[in-house]
């Protein structure tokens, strides 16, 4: 007797409906996941000691890690901190979330015929969800860092062509390489979410799709070398998105090419 594979299909598969609103598999997963974040946040604010516990020091350690990691981009402490609740929630929810996907009756508790859990990075929803948030998160801290109109004037230089005009050809042919060159930054920055995202989707989707194939096959000790793998997977996605993100932020905050010499 073989058993049936349930190839997980690209689009989320709804399991029930609350109102009109349609609650899909991968949502699960994420509520899960904030569930975990907010008992554990609770958890940690009551144990929170000047002589910490065990689960203060857990958390201290963890936290210090993802800091220096952090560090070893923006290169001041003080910038880390700052970045720290958008690149760090990101870190550990991907993290999280990628770790849930492999849990035992993830992808295989079926009601009818539809998956009761399903890794939530498999959305692609939420990993554009996720990339548009960091995206714009890089120019929010730079609006704040280096000021709006420094921070668009990367980006859109009608400014420089207009009074080009005045001083000849040369100065007119620079201004319009200048204009077209925030045009492509613009085109980068739609570029950096599709990028983010597609990447987290795919890796994290095909990794499913993968072990739903050996499971079906193969339910016993076979599977688990791919699960471990998995494991590091899910790490590796996490990392890369978080670290993107904070070079995002860092770049974005920093001042323009040649405005301290101005």
């Amino acid at each position: 007797m073989s058993a049936e594979i349930h190839i997980p299909t690209l689009a989320p598969e709804v399991v029930f409906h609350i109102g009109n609103i349609n609650v899909t598999n991968t949502m699960v997963n994420v509520w899960i996941a904030i569930l975990i974040f907010l008992v554990l946040g609770i958890f940690v604010k009551r144990a929170a000691k000047l002589r910490p516990g065990k689960l203060q020091n857990t958390c201290e350690f963890f936290l210090e890690g993802v800091l220096g990691y952090f560090d070893q981009v923006t290169g001041d402490r003080k910038k880390t901190i700052r970045f720290l609740p958008v690149v760090g929630s990101i870190f550990f929810f991907i993290l999280l979330s990628n770790w849930l996907g492999l849990l035992p009756g993830t992808g295989s508790i079926l009601v009818g015929h539809t998956m009761l859990l399903r890794p939530a990075n498999t959305d692609l929803n939420l990993t554009l969800s996720m990339a548009i948030i960091s995206v714009l998160a890089s120019h929010a801290y730079a609006f704040a860092a280096i000021g709006f109109f420094s921070h668009v004037g990367k980006f859109v230089q009608f400014g420089n062509l207009l009074k080009s005009i005045k001083k000849g050809p040369i100065a007119i042919f620079t201004a319009i390489i200048e204009f077209a060159v925030g045009l492509i930054e613009i085109v980068s920055e739609i570029a950096k979410i599709v990028s983010l995202s597609l990447r987290l989707f795919g890796n994290i989707f095909a990794g499913e799709v993968l072990i739903s194939v050996i499971s079906a096959l193969v339910a016993v000790l076979v599977p688990t070398p791919f699960m471990l793998l998995e494991l590091l997977v899910g790490l590796i996605q996490a990392t890369v998105f978080a670290m993107l993100t904070i070079v995002y932020l860092t770049v974005a905050s920093s001042e323009p090419h040649g405005a301290e010499e101005h």
